[in-house]
């Protein structure tokens, strides 16, 4: 039986109590996860945003909440006591993973892919069922959320929080394509897609309820009842406000904040970004 059928069936129908068998299935799950053999959202030129959504991988990640009990993950108890579900613990890395994970209180969930070349700075965190690929550099106060999909060669910088999205198991996770930058303090939340090559100045924010002002081709970019929040590829997108124009806003002069694209990457751009190779 495919593993996408024993999933789907033990979420869909819970048994009343979890056997070895279950936790068996549960653990090739997590072991296809790891490898970046299954993933809870993956390219497909054939979807209208060239994303698919896979519900049944996302049910298995919510199974095994579903399956774990709260157990002593303490690595010394009396300084630094953790308890969490037993079915996701700590992920383990070998030299030859080729992943680096600088010391200095970083965590990576079990269940999630961190191909090789990738660099954790501390303390950063990757939860279940993100998708970090090669070459990308995670840094230090850096969030990706869970089913979070980050592309090749990006640079989520210091404090930047990647939401993920979990629930509902239909819904497109955050998506970050790419060569993406991705600024310090950043965030991306509620399904926001960002095409490739973008750069996300300092502080920018983008979730499903700001539209984006594209001053360069005059066009507002905002997310529908159906589809999540898109950046175009290359966009520059920086923090921006907009006035208020009626009400007591207008009196008051106040603004509110949006998003602007303010260019599409250029040779200047590319100069300005560049991660020195160095670093990885």
């Amino acid at each position: 039986m495919p593993l996408s059928t024993e999933i789907e069936a033990l979420f869909d129908h819970p048994p009343e109590s979890y056997t070895a068998e279950h936790f068996q299935i549960f653990q090739a799950f997590k072991e296809e996860l790891n490898a970046g053999r299954v993933r809870a959202a993956e390219p497909d030129a054939a979807a209208p945003l060239g994303w698919r959504v896979n519900r049944w991988v996302k049910k298995g990640i919510l199974l095994g909440f579903r399956m774990g009990q709260v157990v002593d993950m303490s690595a010394d108890r009396a300084r630094q006591p953790w308890f969490d579900k037993a079915t996701y613990p700590v992920r383990q890395f070998r030299v030859d993973s080729g992943v680096r994970i600088v010391p200095g209180g970083s965590s990576i969930r079990d269940g999630c892919f961190v191909a090789r070349g990738v660099t954790c700075m501390p303390p950063m965190y990757i939860n279940v069922g993100a998708y970090v690929d090669a070459g990308t550099m995670v840094d230090s106060h850096a969030l990706v959320g869970s089913c979070a999909q980050i592309g090749k060669n990006c640079h989520l910088s210091a404090a930047a929080q990647i939401g993920g999205v979990l629930e509902p198991v239909g819904a497109l996770p955050v998506i970050i394509e790419d060569d993406v930058l991705v600024g310090g303090n950043c965030g991306v939340y509620e399904g926001t897609m960002v095409g490739r090559r973008a750069v996300l100045g300092t502080g920018t924010i983008l979730n499903r309820s700001t539209p984006v002002y594209d001053l360069v081709r005059g066009v507002v970019h905002q997310a529908t009842d159906d589809q999540p929040l898109v950046i175009p590829a290359e966009a520059v997108v920086v923090a921006g406000s907009r006035a208020i124009s009626s009400g007591k806003g207008k009196d008051w002069g106040i603004s509110l904040y949006t998003p602007v694209i303010v260019k599409y990457r250029d040779a200047k751009t590319d100069a300005r970004i560049q991660l020195e190779d160095l670093l990885r």
